[in-house]
């Protein structure tokens, strides 16, 4: 089953790097989410939020590699409603966006209508375990969709194994840079809470058959940002010295 001899194959290091690649990509929504709850922590549990975080993503992901027969399990209907079918991965799938979804619009609401008073009474900190627990709930729903996109592209398990390993590390090497520069810029902060909502009806899409093209998705979401970093770019220039010796009140 883990034959290092594959990669004898030139093929098998086309796949481990495409694959790799795919898993990095996949893995930014998982990387906010993660920075965004950690975020709600105190400064000094921050970094330790997010390596546990994206250890359990990576320890569920090889587990589900490993269970990839339980995983095609999953994809047998179950039970039908209002003529849907609807099996284990649809179900995974719908309550793990609808989370996603719940969760990011109260974190759009927090940041918008009651984060000043929370913080002034000091109620931003929060228990590491339940943020643990949030972030687990949503590694398993990322983590199955990576797991079938990689049994989608990879043949052997190997490349799906190391691909893994190597996107995580990369992750975990930039999510505390990606975290702290999310949460420094409010303007993306709000962006990166309406990307994750995004991605959570887009999983409730999914997991009623309605798919939808993550290329278009991401797209969106690179255009987005990249407009935004104009933005901060231009704001910047104004408050700039100067500018503002040129432009006096």
């Amino acid at each position: 089953m883990l034959d290092p001899s594959i990669f004898a194959d030139g093929d098998a290091w086309i796949a481990l790097l495409t694959l790799t690649a795919m898993e990095i990509v996949l893995g930014i929504d998982n990387i906010i989410f993660i920075a965004i709850l950690a975020d709600r922590l105190p400064q000094s549990e921050q970094a330790r939020a997010r390596f546990i975080g994206l250890s359990l993503a990576l320890v569920m992901r090889i587990g589900l590699l490993f269970g990839i027969t339980w995983i095609m399990g999953l994809t047998r209907p179950l039970f039908s409603i209002a003529g849907q079918a609807l099996s284990g991965r649809d179900l995974i799938l719908g309550l793990g966006g609808l989370f996603l979804i719940g969760k990011s619009s109260h974190e759009i609401y927090a940041k918008l209508e009651v984060e000043e008073e929370d913080q002034a009474s000091g109620g931003r900190a929060r228990s590491l375990a339940l943020i643990i627990l949030q972030i687990l709930l949503l590694d398993v729903v990322f983590s199955l969709d990576s797991v079938i996109t990689a049994v989608g592209m990879a043949q052997e398990v190997l490349v799906m194994v190391i691909a893994m390993v190597i996107a995580v590390g990369i992750m975990l090497v930039f999510a505390g840079r990606i975290g702290a520069f999310v949460n420094r810029h409010p303007s993306m902060k709000i962006l990166a809470l309406s990307f994750l909502l995004l991605i959570g009806v887009m999983l409730v899409a999914e997991s009623v058959d309605q798919h939808v093209d993550k290329g278009t998705i991401y797209f969106a979401m690179a255009f987005a940002f990249a407009v935004e970093l104009l933005n901060m770019r231009f704001r910047r220039k104004r408050q700039s010295p100067v500018h503002l010796h040129e432009h006096p009140p």
